[in-house]
């Protein structure tokens, strides 16, 4: 409960200079490609209920619903997409996650459908990450990173049992400290 009021603190606090900063980043996405300023996916959370996922969109507008891991030379990446997904500015309208309770700031980070349907099967007692609510960052992302195959999932879930394993709000702290120097060295992104 303690977790759940600091976040919503955090955001209530931080909300002028992310509402003008999500202004500017709607009006660069709207003028750099066609299509929505919004991208929206269905993710899995706590419990291994689904929810959608709001971030800004980073790539071109397709009709397409192929799902797959994003590489380093994706051409599908917008030119104000690189510099978002650089940033993690992309990842700013999941704050609207969180205060729906959707999301927390610090956990496992949600995947899609299709992918936990994939690491269920692959991964043995991959659906425990869902027993806390998923997170916009989180000890796997800070410490291990991308994952972009089965293998390395798997690796990453431990990073994610570990985190689930110790959550505390020390632990919070050191992933919020590690993410925002990711952030500003702008590393690891996809």
């Amino acid at each position: 409960r303690l977790k759940r009021i600091t976040e919503l603190l955090i955001i209530f606090l931080t909300l002028p200079l992310t509402l003008m900063a999500g202004v500017f980043i709607a009006i660069a996405v709207r003028l750099d490609s066609d299509g929505p300023v919004f991208f929206l996916q269905r993710r899995v959370g706590q419990s291994g209920s689904t929810f959608v996922m709001w971030k800004f969109r980073s790539m071109v507008h397709s009709s397409e619903l192929v799902t797959r891991f994003a590489d380093k030379t994706d051409a599908r990446v917008t030119r104000v997409g690189a510099f978002l997904r650089r940033s993690r500015l992309d990842e700013l309208p999941q704050l609207w996650n969180v205060v729906k309770g959707d999301m927390s700031l610090i956990g496992p980070r949600p995947e899609q459908e299709s992918f936990v349907e994939r690491y269920r099967e692959r991964i043995p007692f991959f659906d425990f990450r869902h027993t806390v609510p998923p997170g916009i960052t989180g000890w796997a992302q800070v410490m291990y990173g991308y994952a972009d195959s089965d293998e390395r999932a798997r690796a990453k879930l431990e990073f994610d049992f570990y985190y689930i394993k110790h959550m505390s709000l020390w632990l919070d702290f050191v992933v919020l400290v590690k993410t925002l120097r990711t952030v500003v060295s702008g590393s690891g992104a996809r």
